[in-house]
């Protein structure tokens, strides 16, 4: 029998968030939307800068569960974990960050280079080892096929031939995969970390409105992402040449200056072109470019 839901109405807002690798990244993206969050080594209630926030550091394996019985009233986690542990939670929306991309984590099927296993149908009868046991079940069930599952408690890649026929395993870039001298046959879900929220939770107008709150301001952290401001001063019969030639400079901002025949042009761009454009910007006749770091962008 599930547990009541423990969840009390209005704030602080009960919030979990993931310990161990997604960690740092989380901690950053809260940062750029505001939030100073801080924890001791052996701490799992995380201390921040908002009354309104009641932290906990928890697995993101387990959140759901603890999201789903009340015991916290929102969490971030992945969508795989959801899925694995058939959470009924609602699901605010995906917030893209992870340790290496931008990219959705995969749960992938993988077997080593020199396997005759091609398809899921070749696992018929075989030993697979994942962590993913649940997620891992429901593939092979919509297949039709019978294979052995067995939960894998870390270092699974290692585990195959000599101990599995396959395995189930996340990736980012499937680089250590490759490394490994293996092979992915299928992939079984994309997942990101998601903000999610209890039911009661969701339904209890301050909480709503909280988590709201906060999901737009990390999308917004998000958002910057490898982006900077740029503004610089321009001749104004220069501006259509500067448009013409530079479409990563669509819709700036344009304004007049004190002194007639000048313009201020100030945008937003992916950080990985300002090298090339800075120098044409100066030979368009840009004076005074300076550019900046981005916190938050609200589209």
């Amino acid at each position: 029998m599930k547990p009541i839901a423990q969840t009390q109405p209005g704030l602080p807002l009960r919030l979990g968030l993931p310990k161990g690798s997604l960690q740092e990244q989380c901690f950053a993206l809260f940062d750029h939307a505001g939030w100073r969050i801080t924890v001791s080594s052996r701490s799992y209630r995380p201390i921040v800068n908002d009354p309104a926030l009641d932290l906990r550091l928890l697995r993101a394996q387990e959140m759901s569960r603890y999201v789903e019985n009340g015991f916290l009233d929102a969490g971030i986690t992945g969508k795989d974990w959801i899925a694995e542990n058939g959470s009924d939670v609602h699901v605010i929306g995906d917030l893209p960050f992870s340790r290496a991309t931008s990219a959705p984590a995969r749960w992938v099927l993988v077997v080593p280079e020199d396997s005759p296993i091609r398809s899921v149908k070749d696992l018929a009868g075989r030993r697979i080892a994942t962590e993913a046991v649940g997620l891992t079940r429901q593939y092979l069930e919509r297949h039709g096929v019978d294979a052995l599952v067995e939960f894998s408690w870390g270092a699974t890649e290692v585990k195959v031939p000599d101990m599995v026929d396959a395995i189930v395993d996340i990736t980012e870039t499937g680089s250590s995969l490759r490394a490994n001298k293996l092979r992915i046959v299928d992939t079984l879900m994309e997942s990101y970390p998601q903000l999610i929220a209890n039911r009661t939770a969701w339904a209890d107008a301050q909480k709503r409105e909280k988590l709201e709150n906060l999901i737009l301001l990390l999308r917004a952290a998000l958002n910057a992402r490898d982006k900077v401001g740029l503004k610089m001063n321009l001749p104004e019969s220069a501006l259509p040449g500067l448009l013409s030639a530079l479409p990563a400079l669509r819709n700036p901002t344009v304004s007049p200056l004190a002194n007639g025949g000048w313009i201020a042009v100030e945008t937003i761009l992916d950080e990985s072109v300002v090298r090339e454009i800075v120098p044409r910007l100066k030979a368009l006749g840009a004076e005074g470019i300076i550019e900046y770091p981005l916190n938050k962008v609200v589209y």
